[in-house]
């Protein structure tokens, strides 16, 4: 939300400066647009894989609808209270179901916001598998999980990191087009001044474009990109948090304050706040 804010603030900002005595009809160039961001376009995907490509598209979405909320959390942390209260009552073995078949599991079934996080309940399931396969120690549990974070960590911030790439190529690929107007001018330089003077400024939309993209628009979406995955970057945190509390055989209530205790202060709920909710926790 905030992104397309910002954006509207820019473009405003920029044309309000600009229109009581500037033409608009000049700024409309384009082929200006196509040689400047159809060549970064065209580098973006010489320089990045397949991969990078496609995420660059699909987390500059989700840094649209900003991340992840309190009562995110708050699900959270009471889905793992349900696990770890039916693993202490049943044995970790009562989790085998839920964990092989989480789409049609009775238990996660009840967290739709955490349903809807492909990568977080592959991240919890796959751990908790490990609980059924009789895995008890806590603190090699705990290395394996910061490994598997640190590598998610290095690839979502290799997005943010292309986005910021390809942003700060903008100005250079504007100053391309300024020149190739230039050249274009250079070559009807017999013509009328009012003439020039119309192509010469038709040159120049060239070099304010690209760096009107690279620093209102491109490096931005890749600050807020990488912004998103630190922020969200606390859920998992907060899933290993509870994890390694339950292994070492705290109680579920216990271990899920660990988890709470992880959390920034805006994402955080009061014990208060947790203690009710877990009141109403569903079981499997």
């Amino acid at each position: 939300m905030f992104l397309i804010i910002g954006y509207i603030v820019v473009v405003g900002s920029v044309l309000g400066g600009y229109l009581p005595h500037g033409d608009f009809g000049i700024l409309v160039q384009p082929l200006e647009v196509l040689i400047i961001f159809g060549a970064a376009f065209g580098a973006y995907l010489t320089a990045n894989p397949l991969g990078i490509v496609k995420k660059s598209f699909t987390y500059t979405i989700r840094a649209m609808k900003g991340p992840k909320k309190k009562a995110a959390y708050l699900e959270l942390l009471i889905c793992l209270y349900a696990i770890f209260r039916l693993a202490k009552s049943k044995g970790d073995l009562a989790l085998e179901s839920h964990v092989e078949n989480p789409e049609s599991s009775s238990l996660f079934s009840n967290f739709p916001m955490l349903m809807k996080d492909h990568h977080a309940m592959e991240f919890m399931c796959d751990y908790l598998r490990l609980l059924t396969l009789g895995t008890t120690n806590a603190y090699e549990l705990e290395a394996v999980m910061d490994q598997e974070l640190e590598t998610h960590h290095e690839e979502e911030h290799a997005v943010a990191s292309a986005v910021q790439t390809a942003g700060d190529g903008l100005p250079a690929l504007g100053i391309v087009a300024a020149v190739l107007g230039v050249i274009v001018t250079m070559s009807s330089v017999t013509e009328p001044p009012e003439i020039l003077g119309g192509l010469i400024a038709a040159a120049l939309v060239g070099t304010f474009l690209g760096i009107l993209g690279a620093y209102g628009f491109v490096g931005p979406t890749a600050s807020i990109i990488k912004n998103t995955v630190d922020a969200d970057g606390k859920y998992y945190s907060c899933i290993k948090a509870a994890l390694v509390g339950h292994m070492q055989g705290y109680a579920p209530q216990v271990s899920v304050e660990f988890a709470r205790k992880t959390l920034p202060h805006n994402l955080r709920p009061s014990f208060k706040e947790l203690d009710e909710a877990l009141q109403d926790a569903p079981t499997a």
